[in-house]
């Protein structure tokens, strides 16, 4: 009889424990300006910008959709179309004689009405 080893685990990802908050929705109770941390001005981002209308940012971890839709919203007084984001893994670097990790991140590309902009220059 022939044993099998089980199958190593993929990727597993680490989700962050959530708080019910005031209003209900899961997660914590963040301010506009928390949950938006900074625009991401990049070559891909302004070409998406420019022909797509969508801009990117880099939001709180624990930040969910419609809180981000919310906040960009009101920092910018503009109409959320869409919102699309990615945890990015943080990249693997050198740290004098040692390997070190940088922080995971999320990323949000938010896609605006086709009358809005935002100018961050």
């Amino acid at each position: 009889m022939a044993t099998t080893r089980p199958k190593p685990k993929k990727y597993v990802r680490k989700l962050a424990l959530r708080k019910p908050c005031v209003h209900g929705e899961p997660g914590l109770d963040l301010r506009p300006h928390q949950v938006i941390l900074r625009p991401l001005v990049t070559e891909k981002g302004t070409h998406q910008s420019t022909r797509y209308n969508a801009y990117t940012f880099q939001v709180n971890p624990i930040a969910t959709k419609t809180q981000i839709k919310a906040a960009v919203e009101e920092l910018f007084n503009v109409k959320v179309e869409a919102v699309r984001t990615q945890v990015r893994e943080g990249k693997k670097r050198r740290f004098k004689q040692s390997m070190g990790q940088l922080p995971t991140w999320k990323k949000a590309v938010v896609t605006l009405n086709e009358n809005d902009k935002i100018e961050f220059f």
